[in-house]
């Protein structure tokens, strides 16, 4: 598991709102058996600096980066995916959720 790696969302309560859950714990902590996650979803309303844009699968999901959590790796589906090339711009969402700028 890397840090920025998108995975299908394996959980039946969520998984219709948000397909997939992109993983932003760092990879020192990957012995843990839990990640924080931030879920991706399409059709959200959206903060530009809260809530950035990225392509998966052809089709355009939101960084709904307010529902930031801890979830048990069970939750995590296949990994279908990477934002890495996206880092500086998801922890600018971060940042910007807590500091406000």
């Amino acid at each position: 598991m890397a840090q920025f790696d998108i995975y299908r969302n394996d959980d039946s309560k969520s998984a219709s709102e948000f397909p997939y859950l992109l993983d932003i714990q760092a990879e020192i902590l990957s012995d843990l058996d839990t990640r924080v996650v931030i879920p991706l979803g399409e059709n959200l309303s959206a903060i530009t600096h809260l809530n950035p844009l990225f392509e998966i699968d052809h089709k355009m999901f939101a960084l709904s980066t307010q529902e930031l959590a801890g979830v048990h790796k069970s939750v995590l589906g296949d990994k279908c995916g990477s934002l890495a090339n996206h880092r500086s711009q998801i922890i600018a969402a971060i940042d910007f959720m807590v500091s406000g700028f």
